[in-house]
């Protein structure tokens, strides 16, 4: 299924203002939650050449990416619970790593603790709230328009006629070491 979202960005945070039109290809075995923070996570974290990858259909890519002319990739963005093993190899390739998660962060970083991560202190894990997803679960169409902007942490997404809040926080995906 195609989802198209209308967003009009305000990122006061980074300094970002931006209008962008998304066409989002829903794959069969992506649920709804999943789906909404890899646009959330789209509109969070735009910077010029950010896109979306083949995906859950290509296992050698993340669910956003921003790739160098030379092919080098410089942000590779995760969304869910990734295996270690996968960050390992993500940290290893990128510049940058960072985690969308929106189910059970905690689980995420009790099983990167076990294993080796490659520079798992600066993996950064942004913990989406299953309230806010819920809510913008509930106004999901083919056709969506969001307003979203970010203050100090704060997200505010008025989608539908009604406003959707919450604060996203950001941590380690391993503490660093004392």
């Amino acid at each position: 299924m195609l989802h198209r979202f209308e967003i009009a960005l305000a990122d006061v945070d980074r300094g970002v203002y931006t209008d962008l039109d998304l066409r989002v290809a829903r794959h069969p075995s992506e649920d709804e939650p999943w789906l909404l923070t890899r646009v959330l996570a789209y509109a969070l974290e735009y910077k010029e050449g950010l896109e979306f990858s083949k995906g859950l259909s290509e296992a050698d890519q993340p669910a956003l990416w921003v790739r160098h002319g030379d092919g080098r990739v410089l942000d590779w963005i995760e969304v869910g619970a990734p295996a270690p093993d996968r960050l390992h190899r993500a940290s290893k390739l990128a510049e940058r790593v960072v985690v969308w998660c929106h189910r059970r962060p905690d689980v995420l970083q009790q099983r990167c603790a076990k294993e080796k991560v490659h520079k798992g202190d600066e993996i950064q894990v942004i913990k989406v709230p299953p309230e806010m997803l819920t809510a913008l679960g509930k106004k999901l169409d083919r056709n969506n328009r969001w307003d979203v902007s970010r203050l100090e942490g704060r997200v505010t997404i008025v989608c539908g006629g009604e406003v959707i809040e919450a604060a996203l926080e950001s941590v380690p995906l391993v503490p660093p070491a004392v």
